[in-house]
């Protein structure tokens, strides 16, 4: 799983989330920092409210008193998978690289990362910024 850290640096760059079921998240700057959520239909809900805000829906847990955050407040931690297909066409190779891994996209300086997940993520923050 990439840091948050990294996350943060993803949408910074641009990259938008459309929360869907299985994609992982974080609530940093809540004492939450080292806890990943991961959305499903049966606890943690997407809403669309009437006035076009999306939040982020806590279900069925009496002891966490958390109800409803803002997408916005919520740090998206793209799978392995949902970094690669942002990638593309322009994604080339995943390779092992020493103790790490190096993911090749077109036009672009290779990426290294401790993951292929740090990898990919650290690719596409290049096409991002451009």
């Amino acid at each position: 799983m990439i840091s948050i850290e990294l996350a943060t640096e993803l949408r910074e760059a641009g990259l938008a989330w459309r929360p869907a079921p299985g994609d992982r998240f974080a609530i940093p700057d809540r004492g939450l920092d080292d806890q990943a959520f991961v959305l499903s239909d049966m606890i943690i809900q997407v809403h669309d409210l009437p006035g076009g805000e999306t939040v982020i829906g806590f279900n069925g847990t009496t002891e966490w008193a958390l109800d409803d955050i803002e997408r916005d407040e919520a740090i998206w931690l793209p799978h392995e998978h949902q970094l690669r297909a942002l990638l593309g066409n322009a994604f080339h190779a995943l390779d092992r690289s020493g103790d790490g891994w190096r993911v090749r996209v077109a036009d672009r300086p290779d990426s290294f990362g401790a993951t292929p997940e740090d990898a990919y993520a650290l690719a596409l923050l290049r096409v991002l910024l451009g």
